[in-house]
C-alpha cells in the first residue's frame, strides 16, 4: 500500500509536492479505514483540478519514480536522467523523490535526488519493530549499507552509475530478499494507468476471459452490476500465420521470412447482449471497451492488494459508472490492502457520502510562477462533513478550479 509521496522541482511542481494516504483525524466512514502499525490508512483518493493545473504531472512524477527504478540499469555511459524539472528550476536544481509504502506488511522509505541529469542522493530504510533501520544510503556513486546488510551490495559496485540507482543495479545483482520485495513493489504492486498508455489491458482482459471461468464469472458480475445491459462475452482466439503483404515494406528479407514462419494469435470477441450480439472490437462504444478492458487488470489488483493510479478515470465514462466503480472498489475488503487513486474533472464525485475530506485533493495552478500546489480538503478550514462538497468546489470555496472568461462571447 502507498503511505505518502513527497516531491519537489518535477515538471510543474516548483515547490514541495505532498500527498498522502494516511488517514487525518476523522471519524466519517471510518468502516473504510484500514489499520496498519497503529496508524489508520486509506482504500482510497480522488485528485481534481482545472486543465493545465498539474494533475496529470503528479501522476507522472510517480510514475517517473516507477520507471527510474525498474529500468535505470539499462541506462548507457553518458545518457543523462530526463527528470523534467520545472522550467523555472532547470537541472541544475535539485529535483527530490520520497515514497513511504508498505509490501508484505513491513513499511519502507525510499527516496532519491537528481542534479544535472544525475543521481546524487539515494536512500533506502525499513521499519522494524517500528523504529528506522538503514537498508542503505548513496551519496553520488558512493554507498554505505546499513548494520544488518554489510556486504550484500559489493556486486552492485562496478555496475553504480551516476545515471542508475543503487535499487535498480542491487534489484539485478544481489540476492537480498527485501530488496526483492521493493523492486517487485514497484515493478508489479504499483500500477498506473492513463487514457494515453493502456498497455496491453485489453489483451490480457480477453485472455483471462477465455480461459478463466472464475474471472469470466466476476468480470460478468460486475458488468451487470454497472448497468451494461451485457449477459456474456464470449471470445474466440485462433492462431494463424501472417500474410507476406500484411508486413512492412522496410523489414529485411530474412526477418520477414522469420516472421512468415510463425503464428500469432487472432482473437475475436462478441458482447452478448438480451435480444443480440455484437462485435466488441468493431461494434462496441469506446466506453464499453475501455470497461471491458480495465476489469481484468481491476480484479486482479483488487485480489492482490495492488495500488492502482488511474489518471482522467472520466475519460469515456459516464459520471454514474465512474462512481459505481470507485464504490464497488472501496467495498472489497482485502488483504493486503488494495488502493485507488484517481484524477478526475468530473464533479458529481464530489460527495462526502463517498469520499472523507481526507481522500479528496486539489492541484491548483499558482499564477505567479505557473507552479502546482498539491492540498487535501482536510486542509481547508471551515468544511462541514455533511457540506455540499460538489456546490462548494464549483462556488470557488476550495480553489483549483478553472478561472472562466466571462467575457468570452463579447470577446469573439
Amino acid at each position: 500500500m502507498l503511505l505518502e509521496f513527497t516531491f519537489t522541482n518535477h515538471r510543474s511542481f516548483r515547490n514541495e509536492g505532498f500527498f498522502s494516504m494516511v488517514a487525518a483525524k476523522d471519524d466519517a466512514h471510518s468502516d473504510e479505514l484500514f489499520e496498519f502499525s497503529g496508524n489508520q490508512v486509506l482504500k482510497a483518493a480522488i485528485v481534481y483540478g482545472a486543465n493545465g493545473s498539474g494533475k496529470t504531472n503528479f501522476v507522472d512524477a510517480i510514475s517517473f519514480v516507477k520507471n527510474l527504478v525498474c529500468n535505470s540499469i539499462h541506462f548507457q555511459p553518458g545518457e543523462g536522467i530526463l527528470n523534467f524539472p520545472h522550467k523555472l528550476e532547470g537541472y541544475d536544481k535539485e529535483s527530490s523523490y520520497l515514497i513511504q509504502f508498505v509490501t508484505d506488511d513491513i513499511r519502507f522509505a525510499y527516496g532519491f535526488t537528481l542534479k544535472m541529469m544525475a543521481v546524487t542522493e539515494e536512500y533506502l530504510y525499513y521499519y522494524p519493530n517500528g523504529r528506522q533501520a538503514t537498508i542503505f544510503e548513496r551519496f553520488d556513486s558512493k554507498f554505505t549499507a546499513g548494520r544488518s546488510f554489510r556486504g550484500k551490495f559489493n556486486t552492485c559496485k562496478d555496475v553504480l552509475k551516476e545515471n542508475r540507482l543503487l535499487l535498480s543495479c542491487a534489484a539485478n545483482f544481489s540476492s537480498v530478499d527485501i530488496i526483492e520485495k521493493v523492486y517487485r513493489f514497484f515493478s508489479d504492486e504499483l500500477v498506473i494507468y492513463s487514457p494515453k498508455n493502456q498497455g496491453n489491458w485489453m489483451n490480457y482482459s480477453l485472455y483471462q476471459l477465455r480461459t478463466d471461468e472464475e474471472m469470466k464469472a466476476a468480470v460478468l458480475r460486475m458488468l451487470k452490476n454497472f448497468g451494461t445491459g451485457i449477459k456474456d462475452i464470449n471470445v474466440k482466439i485462433d492462431e494463424r500465420k501472417l500474410e507476406a503483404s500484411a508486413l512492412p515494406p522496410f523489414l529485411s528479407e530474412e526477418f520477414k521470412k522469420e516472421l512468415l514462419q510463425s503464428k500469432v494469435d487472432a482473437i475475436t470477441a462478441q458482447a452478448i447482449y438480451e435480444p443480440f450480439s455484437v462485435d466488441l472490437m468493431l461494434e462496441e462504444s469506446n466506453g464499453v471497451k475501455k470497461l471491458v478492458a480495465m476489469i481484468c487488470p481491476l480484479i486482479d489488483i483488487i485480489k492482490k492488494g495492488k495500488v492502482l493510479i488511474c489518471d482522467e478515470i472520466d475519460s469515456g465514462f459516464h459520471e454514474s459508472l465512474v462512481y459505481e466503480l470507485i464504490k464497488q472498489f472501496v467495498g472489497y475488503e482485502t488483504r493486503p490492502l488494495a488502493q485507488l487513486i484517481v484524477t478526475t474533472h468530473e464533479t458529481g464525485l464530489l460527495d462526502l457520502d463517498l469520499f472523507r475530506r481526507d481522500q479528496i485533493w486539489f492541484v491548483e495552478m499558482q499564477n505567479e510562477d505557473r507552479s502546482s500546489k498539491m492540498y487535501s480538503l482536510i486542509e481547508i478550514k471551515n468544511v462541514r462533513k455533511d457540506e455540499n462538497a460538489c456546490r462548494g468546489y464549483i462556488a470557488g470555496k476550495y480553489g483549483a478550479i478553472p478561472m472562466l472568461n466571462l467575457n468570452f462571447a463579447r470577446d469573439i
